[in-house]
Parts: structure tokens; C-alpha cells; sequence
């Protein structure tokens, strides 16, 4: 029928206030109500804030020396020889391909960067020696 029949523009402008009340909904901290129905909808909880989740990551003595241990008795990856050596030729080209390898090997660009940066300390630590 005709009165069926909406603007072409109204959806568009729906759709378009759908979105906006959905943002705003999501800035406003909500609260719960206890009622399974409406914008405060669900069961009142308290929230627990997460104790260990700086925990992630730190180096601790124990672990530093168990790493060293490990890297002494059974030696370097391959592909940590092979960074080795192309910061042993110690050209700016070799330098970067040394990234680029481990970039490739490792997955992300900031374990590439720690990971040569740690190869050229040991290098560094040879030559010294």
C-alpha cells in the first residue's frame, strides 16, 4: 500500500540516530537496576578490579638468571647466529636486514627491535672480551 511506503531518506536518518544513542549509551557508565528489561537492564554485581595486571611481564632476578643459564648451556637459536653475524658485518644495510629478519621470524616490529637490540649487546659483550 501507499502508507506503507517511507521516505528513501528515513531510514538512512534512523539508522543514523540508532548509532548515536548506541555511542552515548556506551560513554554514560550505566548502573544496574536488578530489572531485566530497559537501559540499567541486568543483575546488580560489584566490580572486582583485577590485582595482577601489572604483574605481566616484569623480570624478576629468578627469571634473569634462569634465562642466562639456559642461553649458556644450550647456546643461541639459529636465527639469533644468524642476527649475530649481520651485526658483525656492522654496515647500516646489514643492520636493518638484521630487523627485517627478525621481524620476520618473531611476528611484530617491537620484539624485533629488543630482540636485535639484545643480540648487538651480546655482540658487543664478545668483542670486549
Amino acid at each position: 500500500t501507499v502508507g506503507d511506503l517511507k521516505p528513501f531518506w528515513l531510514k538512512s536518518v534512523q539508522l543514523g540516530l540508532d548509532l548515536l544513542w548506541r555511542a552515548l549509551r556506551s560513554i554514560t557508565v550505566m548502573t544496574r537496576s536488578g530489572i531485566a528489561v530497559g537501559i540499567n537492564k541486568g543483575h546488580i554485581t560489584t566490580k572486582r578490579e583485577d590485582k595482577r595486571v601489572n604483574l605481566r611481564g616484569r623480570k624478576s632476578a629468578g627469571k634473569i638468571l634462569v634465562k642466562s643459564v639456559i642461553t649458556e648451556v644450550a647456546g643461541y637459536a639459529p636465527y639469533e647466529r644468524r642476527m649475530m653475524e649481520l651485526i658483525k658485518i656492522g654496515s647500516a644495510a646489514t643492520f636493518k636486514r638484521c630487523l627485517k629478519f627478525a621481524k620476520k621470524r618473531l611476528g611484530t616490529h617491537k620484539r624485533a627491535k629488543k630482540k636485535r637490540d639484545m643480540m648487538l649487546a651480546v655482540v658487543q659483550a664478545s668483542r670486549k672480551k
